[in-house]
């Protein structure tokens, strides 16, 4: 058997958050809304439109090629690349051919080691989306379906296409760029990266070689909407070809279709070369010639990379690794995080919090940090009382969860649960004692008896105490006091 290694590269679609569409000025806001309603002659490419250059999308992407470390072209040409296929209006796709808008970048992540490496960046272009078809099969795919429909909506929408080199050695590495990238696009603001959605698509190439050997025929995988199944696609693929070039058989270069429910990859055509799209520069649009002053204030506005509020985390804030990464896989998360530290809430404190009991509240509303019907200021003041002592962490979360559902301060909650906001003790907390105690005569009498050898009844009557005093008590306090009654 042959030692074969995956040679892998990446082509990303990532839409682009603007309001309107690449070259028109219809709503980019396609999801759910009635098929056909957001269209105009110019993205369906009636005869006599002629199509304008978003501005908007212009700057989202020479923002994330400058975070890419890309070179950005201040002279660049928008291109036809001709295909026929019923989602594409034109039967052409405005795109960018031999002179994109950025070159030459690199994305740093982890190899099989555990090292830093660079997987560099060919090119950053722009183009416009196509349409949508919606198969009358389960199946998805035009060829058997008794119909298709075609909705336009989505025909126009911006899109940043970004191409690596083939430097990705595994399916591993390949989902670790691509949730790197979706992060980055996600703290610039110029994408929501949802691939569920579509607003994230990857198209990935892979080959087999033999250490040190020339690359193999390539194979283009498609239909991939998750991390998940980007990763398996492309650990089915390495082993359908490595299997076939055992076996003595050719790889023959083509795209396939990944297929979820069977996790296989189908071949769905031959694959195309730049020539078979016959591309030339579009008459109706000019050079695109961006000023070298845009572009160095744009690298100036660029704000603080995920990467970076990570090292900081961990270097300011003392947090491992594993604690950081969690805090600043979202933007808004991290920003809350640094809004707590400033309030004064210490970070042991907040870091637990966030990772507990706010994100579980985001996930299940499915809302940003920014979108809590709480004030951070608010969350910051719970976080205090808790940190002093003044409330345990069960009661707080009792609060914290009436703040959000009314919509009300921490006194406010506070009030309406009839906590104190102190430890229960002294007299107080032994008349609490005192009627635990008595509601369990029998647990009692077992423990004076001796039959509470491993203290599991003892901490069954002091988890009652700490239940009666919803959590405003001492633990050791508690037991302490148990113990000298009994």
């Amino acid at each position: 058997m042959n030692e074969f290694i995956p040679v892998i590269g990446l082509e990303i679609h990532v839409q682009l958050a603007t309001k309107s569409k690449m070259f028109c000025s219809c709503s980019t806001d396609y999801i759910g809304v009635k098929p056909n309603s957001h269209v105009c002659p110019i993205c369906l490419g009636l005869p006599g439109s002629l199509p304008m250059i978003n501005e908007k999308a212009i700057m989202y992407a020479i923002r994330t090629a400058l975070a890419l470390r890309c070179k950005v072209n201040t002279r660049t040409i928008f291109h036809r690349k001709h295909y026929f296929y019923p989602d594409l209006p034109k039967a052409y796709q405005i795109s960018q051919y031999d002179l994109p808008l950025a070159v030459d970048g690199y994305l740093e992540v982890s190899n099989d080691d555990g090292k830093t490496q660079r997987i560099r960046i060919q090119r950053l272009h722009l183009e416009e989306d196509a349409g949508k078809l919606v198969h009358s099969t389960a199946s998805g795919r035009l060829m058997g379906a008794e119909y298709s429909l075609v909705d336009y909506n989505r025909s126009g929408v911006p899109l940043m296409e970004i191409v690596t080199h083939p430097d990705i050695a595994s399916a591993k590495q390949a989902r670790e760029f691509v949730s790197r990238l979706r992060q980055l696009v996600r703290y610039l603001g110029v994408s929501d990266g949802d691939m569920e959605a579509g607003s994230l698509r990857v198209d990935a190439n892979i080959s087999i070689t033999e250490p040190g050997g020339e690359y193999g025929e390539k194979v283009e995988v498609k239909n991939m909407n998750s991390l998940r199944a980007l990763e398996r696609a492309l650990e089915y693929e390495f082993e359908r070809q490595k299997e076939a070039k055992n076996e003595g058989k050719a790889i023959v270069s083509e795209t396939r279709h990944w297929d979820d429910g069977s996790n296989i990859t189908i071949p769905s055509r031959s694959k195309e070369e730049a020539e078979d799209y016959r591309y030339f520069p579009d008459p109706d649009l000019p050079p695109l010639v961006v000023d070298e002053r845009v572009i160095v204030q744009l690298c100036k506005e660029l704000p603080e990379l995920p990467w970076e509020v990570l090292g900081r985390f961990v270097s300011d804030y003392g947090l491992s690794s594993d604690e950081a990464e969690v805090l600043t896989e979202r933007k808004d998360v991290a920003l809350l995080m640094d809004e707590l530290v400033k309030e004064g809430v210490p970070v042991k404190v907040a870091s637990n919090w966030i990772r507990t009991e706010i994100l579980r509240v985001l996930n299940e509303r499915g809302i940003s940090a920014e979108n809590l019907p709480v004030q951070t200021s608010e969350i910051a003041g719970l976080l205090l009382l808790v940190d002093r002592g003044d409330l345990s962490t069960t009661a707080a979360k009792e609060v914290f969860n009436l703040m959000l559902e009314k919509s009300i301060n921490v006194e406010e909650a506070v009030k309406m649960l009839g906590l104190n906001t102190g430890k229960l003790t002294g007299p107080e907390l032994e008349a609490v004692i005192d009627k635990v105690l008595s509601e369990n005569s029998d647990v009692v009498e077992e423990i004076r008896a001796g039959k509470d050898k491993k203290g599991k009844k003892i901490k069954f009557l002091q988890g009652i105490v700490m239940r009666e005093t919803k959590g405003q008590a001492d633990p050791k306090e508690v037991q302490s006091f148990i113990m000298s009654k009994i």
